[in-house]
């Protein structure tokens, strides 16, 4: 995984998720912001480990670092969301996990959302006004939520990172980097807060 450049020492992100979450959408950017010199923290509502979902069947587990009530926001630089279907209709039910996904939009730091990934930004009010993309079963959720969706790889606007589907890592992951390397946006806390 040699094209990801930039180089992100001291940077530390924050990847939350549940079980069922699609399996290469967690691991191949949590792979790629570690070799890029990223510390990256695995946080779930649960402790010990999470299930992975491989496209049509459960697969492997992983580590949690930290519990969603024992993780901060403020520790990190960055925040990803994996998608697959259960994990994120599973976590925006969960205020602690919402709560968690605000503080970044709050304080501006990039924010990177997958597949489904984009309900999780629906739930903490972060989609208005904002220009993304996701997997097209939740195109018209986006757009009712007041986003503009688009067909594209990758679509970045203000540190929000969004993609569609495991076909789109190479561009989101490179993206990923890319903003965590240049941190804070304040364009994105505005237009949170405008929102």
């Amino acid at each position: 995984m040699g094209i990801y450049m930039p180089k992100l020492d001291g940077k530390r992100v924050a990847i939350l998720a549940t079980n069922g979450f699609e399996e290469v959408e967690l691991t191949e950017p949590m792979t790629a912001l570690k070799e890029a010199g990223a510390q990256v923290h695995v946080i779930a509502p649960e402790s010990g480990t999470i299930r992975a979902w491989d496209q049509d069947h459960w697969s492997g587990a992983v580590n949690v670092d930290l519990t969603l009530s024992e993780a901060q926001a403020d520790d990190y630089d960055s925040l990803v969301l994996p998608g697959g279907v259960m994990n994120p209709d599973t976590l925006r039910t969960n205020a602690d996990a919402i709560a968690f996904i605000e503080a970044f939009f709050e304080a501006g730091k990039p924010v990177a959302s997958i597949c489904h990934g984009p309900w999780l930004l629906i739930e903490a009010g972060a989609a208005k006004g904002r220009r993304l993309t996701s997997y097209p079963s939740i195109k018209t959720d986006l757009i009712n939520a007041g986003a503009e969706w688009v067909d594209e790889d990758v679509v970045v606007d203000q540190g929000l990172v969004t993609s569609r589907n495991p076909g789109d890592l190479p561009a989101f992951i490179g993206k990923v980097i890319e903003e965590t390397r240049e941190g804070v946006h304040e364009a994105q806390r505005e237009q949170f807060v405008a929102a």
